[in-house]
C-alpha cells in the first residue's frame, strides 16, 4: 500500500508528548496507546522520564530502533529543528500537528516552504502542517488528538478541515458508522488529498471514500487519483467555498458564468466523483454505498403503510428522473390474492396502515422477484397497530440475499430505537424522510453509470494549421496586446477548421462599400477594436445592411459611437461580414481554470446568456460523448432537437466545433479564454457558423504547443 509509513507504520514517535492531560501531545499519545497500536511507541520530551508508563526520550535521535512515523506537536518556531532531527534519524514520514504556517499569512508561508524543503532534503513525506492527525482502525493507529476513536469499518475519510474532521468522527461514532481510515491533511504542504486517494484505491479495507474539500492544489493529480478510485470504489465529495472565486477576472460571458465551483463540478463529472451539497447528504450516501449494492437501473418501487409518505416518495423520485413502474401483472395478482381488497397495488404499493411483518415480507419478496424493479424504498409510519420491530427484522432477514438496494424510511423513530438498531445491525440504511432515500438512490445510480461507462478515447483532429495560430499570437504579443481582433480570431478559427462567414477589415466607408459589394448583401458592420469585446452592448454592431448607402451610414455610426463612448480605445475601422442565415444560436466558450486547465462551456447563445445561465461545463479534452452530454443538459437541447415541426439541428457539426475548441485550448496553454457567441447551428447536414469570436491570451505564459 502506498504511504505505508503513515497508514501502517511499525513504530511511531510522538514529539511533543506531554504529561499535562490538556496538551495536544498528551492526547495524541493517549489515543495511540488506547487504540491498541501494536507497533513501538516512543514519547519524545526532554523534560520527562516517562509518560503514561512509556519511557521518554530527549530527542528522536536517542531512540535505538528505527522510527517509521513521527507525530510533531511542538510550537511552530521549533518545528524545523525537530524535522532536521527526524531527517538525520531516517524517519520516513512526519505528521506536523502544529499550527502557525501558511494559514496565518506571509511569515507562516515562508516557514512552511522551509519545512517542505527540509523534508525533501531528507526524502521524508509530510502530512500537514496544521492538522488533526490520522487514524487507521485496522492497525489500531490513532495518531490524532480527536476526542474519540472510530468504530472499525470500511469507509475512509479525508478532510481538509481538522475541526470538521473531529465532528465527523464524533457523528460517525454516535450513528454506528465504521471507518477504515481517517486523515486530516491540513495545509497540504506536501501530501494532498490526491495522495491519500491513491493509497485508499489500493487499500483492501476501504470500500467507500468520502472527502471534505475546500480547494484543490494540483488539479491534474487530483483528477488522475480520483479517476483511479472511482473505477472500483465510490468517492463522495463535500466541497465548501462554492462562490465564484479562484478564477481570474474575465471579460467574456464564459468567464463571468464560470468559477472555481464550476470547474470542480466538471472535475467530478469527468472522474465519476459523487458530489454532495450538505453534510447530511454526505453521510447518507456513505452509509448507502457501504451497506447496499448499486442499483443497475433507475426503476424504483415504493412500499409504504401510509398514503401521504408514499406520494411524497414517488414525487421525489420522479423529480429526480427515476422511474416508477408497476410490478408485472402476475406479481400484482399474487399480491391481490394475499392483501386486503382496498390495498393499492400501484407504485407506491400501499400495504395499508394495519400492515404487519407478513404483509411487508410479501411485498418485498415480490419486488425482489420483479424484472422491472431495480431498487426499493420501504416506508414505515408508526401507527398504533404497527409491529415495527418485527417488520424491521423481516426486512433485515430478506435483505441478506438481496442483489437490489433496499433503503428504509422508518419515519418518526429515534436513532437509538430498537427498529433502527435492527436495521443498522443488518446494514440497511434508514432515512428520516423518504425524499432523502430518493436522492440517495439517484446518486447511487449516477455512480453506477459513471463507473460502468465505456472509457471513450480522445480523438485528435488532424489537418489543423498550428503555424498560423502561432504566427497570429506572436504578432499580438509583440504589439503588447492580450485581446485578439475579430479578424485575427476568425483567422485562428479557420485554421482550426471552424466555419466562419466571409469578412474583411475596412478602414474607410468607401472601402467598406467595396467589400460589401464583393462578398454580397446583406452584411453585418462591426467596429474593429481589440479593446471592445462586447460590441453589441456598445451599439457597435449593425445587422442586415443591404446597400452601399446603408454601409456608409453604418460605418460612421459604429466608429463614432465607439469613439464617443470609449475615447481611449483603439479603433482600426470596421469588419464587414457576410450576414449569416437564420439558425439556432448557441454559445461555446472556454476559460483556463488555474487548477484544472481548460473548462469548456456550452449553452443557449445570444445576448441573454448571462441572464438565462442555461449552460453546462466539462473539462478538456472532450470526447464526442462529453460534448453530447453537455448539449443534452441544457434547454438549448430542446430547441436543437426541433420544436413545432422544425427539423433537428446538425448535432454532428456542433459537436465537431466543440471538439476543435477543446483541442485548441489543450494545445495552446497561453490562451486563457475563447468564446464563440453566437454559433449559428443549421438543420441536419447543413453545418454551423461562428459569427462572433473572442480570444484572449496571457502574454506572461511561454508558448507551449503539442
Amino acid at each position: 500500500m502506498k504511504l505505508e509509513a503513515f497508514l501502517n507504520p511499525k513504530s511511531v514517535a510522538v514529539i511533543g508528548a506531554s504529561r499535562e492531560e490538556k496538551k495536544v501531545g498528551h492526547r495524541i499519545l493517549r489515543n495511540l496507546i488506547n487504540s491498541g497500536f501494536k507497533g513501538s511507541i516512543y514519547p519524545i520530551n526532554p523534560n520527562a522520564d516517562t509518560i503514561l508508563g512509556y519511557k521518554c526520550y530527549k530527542s528522536v535521535n536517542e531512540v535505538e530502533e528505527d522510527v517509521d512515523l513521527a507525530i510533531i506537536a511542538v510550537p511552530a518556531k521549533t518545528v524545523l529543528e525537530v524535522v532536521e532531527e527526524c531527517g538525520r534519524k531516517g524517519v520516513k514520514g512526519i505528521v506536523v500537528i502544529s499550527a502557525g504556517f501558511s494559514e496565518i499569512g506571509r511569515e507562516g508561508l515562508m516557514l512552511e516552504k522551509q519545512l517542505v524543503s527540509k523534508c525533501r532534503e531528507y526524502g521524508m513525506r509530510l502530512q500537514g502542517p496544521n492538522c488533526l492527525g490520522l487514524i487507521n482502525s485496522k492497525t489500531g493507529l490513532n495518531a490524532s488528538f480527536a476526542p474519540t476513536s472510530p468504530i472499525p469499518g470500511n469507509i475512509s475519510i479525508v478532510s481538509q478541515s481538522g475541526a470538521l474532521g473531529s465532528a465527523i468522527l464524533n457523528w460517525a461514532g454516535l450513528n454506528g458508522m465504521g471507518l477504515a481510515n481517517f486523515v486530516s491533511v491540513g495545509n497540504e504542504a506536501d501530501l494532498s488529498i490526491a495522495d491519500f486517494l491513491e493509497a485508499f484505491a489500493e487499500d483492501e479495507n476501504t470500500t467507500v471514500i468520502g472527502i471534505y474539500i475546500e480547494g484543490v492544489k494540483n488539479g491534474e493529480h487530483f483528477i488522475e487519483a480520483a479517476s483511479k478510485v472511482t473505477r472500483s470504489k465510490p468517492l463522495v465529495a463535500l466541497k465548501s467555498g462554492t462562490t465564484e472565486v479562484g478564477i481570474r477576472a474575465v471579460s467574456s460571458h464564459t468567464g463571468s458564468l464560470a468559477g472555481s465551483d464550476a470547474a470542480f463540478t466538471a472535475a467530478c463529472k469527468k472522474t465519476g466523483i459523487v458530489r454532495v451539497e450538505t453534510i447530511k447528504e454526505f453521510f447518507d450516501l456513505l452509509f448507502a454505498f457501504q451497506d447496499q449494492p448499486l442499483p443497475k437501473g433507475k426503476n424504483v418501487l415504493v412500499i409504504t403503510n401510509g398514503g401521504g409518505p408514499g406520494v411524497l416518495a414517488v414525487d421525489a423520485c420522479e423529480k429526480l428522473g427515476l422511474n416508477l413502474p408497476l410490478l408485472e401483472q402476475n406479481l400484482r395478482e399474487l399480491l391481490r390474492n394475499q392483501f386486503p381488497p382496498h390495498a393499492s397495488l400501484g407504485n407506491p404499493l400501499d400495504v395499508l396502515g394495519d400492515a404487519d411483518e407478513k404483509r411487508y415480507k410479501i411485498a418485498l419478496e415480490a419486488a425482489l422477484k420483479s424484472n422491472v424493479i431495480d431498487s426499493i424504498i420501504i416506508i414505515l409510519t408508526p401507527q398504533a397497530m404497527t409491529p415495527s420491530e418485527e417488520i424491521a427484522r423481516e426486512i433485515a432477514e430478506i435483505s441478506k440475499t438481496s442483489k437490489k438496494p433496499i433503503l428504509a424510511s422508518f419515519m418518526g423513530f429515534d436513532n437509538d430505537s430498537t427498529p433502527i438498531r435492527i436495521l443498522r445491525k443488518y446494514r440497511i440504511s434508514n432515512y428520516d424522510f423518504p425524499e432523502s432515500a430518493a436522492i440517495v438512490l439517484k446518486r447511487m445510480y449516477d455512480y453506477y453509470l459513471a463507473s460502468s461507462k465505456y472509457e471513450e478515447p480522445i480523438a485528435k483532429i488532424t489537418g489543423v494549421d498550428n503555424e498560423t495560430v502561432v504566427r497570429i499570437k506572436n504578432k499580438v504579443k509583440a504589439e503588447g496586446r492580450v485581446n485578439l481582433s475579430q479578424e485575427e480570431a476568425f483567422q485562428i478559427a479557420s485554421a482550426y477548421g471552424i466555419p466562419v462567414p466571409k469578412s474583411m477589415l475596412a478602414r474607410s466607408a468607401k472601402e467598406a462599400c467595396e467589400i460589401a459589394e464583393s462578398i454580397g448583401y446583406p452584411v453585418v458592420i462591426k467596429v474593429s477594436s481589440p479593446d471592445i469585446l462586447h460590441k453589441t452592448d456598445m451599439g457597435c454592431v449593425i445587422l442586415n445592411v443591404k446597400s452601399c448607402e446603408e454601409v456608409s451610414r453604418a460605418y460612421e455610426l459604429v466608429v463614432n459611437r465607439a469613439r464617443m463612448l470609449m475615447p481611449q480605445v483603439r479603433v482600426s475601422g470596421v469588419i464587414v461580414q457576410k450576414m449569416a442565415p437564420w439558425g439556432r444560436e448557441v454559445i461555446i466558450g472556454a476559460v483556463r481554470d488555474p487548477q484544472f486547465g481548460p473548462l469548456i462551456m456550452f449553452g443557449l447563445g445570444g445576448i441573454y446568456v448571462n441572464f438565462l445561465r442555461d449552460v453546462s461545463y466539462r473539462l478538456a479534452p472532450l470526447t464526442p460523448s462529453d460534448a453530447m452530454e453537455m448539449i443534452s443538459e441544457t434547454k438549448a437541447y430542446t430547441l436543437l432537437k426541433g420544436v413545432r415541426g422544425e427539423l433537428p439541428a446538425d448535432f454532428r457539426s456542433l459537436i465537431d466545433v466543440m471538439i476543435r475548441i477543446s483541442q485548441f485550448m489543450c494545445c495552446f496553454k497561453d490562451v486563457v479564454e475563447m468564446e464563440i457567441n453566437p454559433l449559428i447551428v443549421y438543420e441536419e447536414g447543413k453545418g454551423c457558423m461562428a459569427v462572433d469570436i473572442k480570444i484572449t491570451l496571457n502574454k506572461d505564459i511561454t508558448e507551449e504547443k503539442e
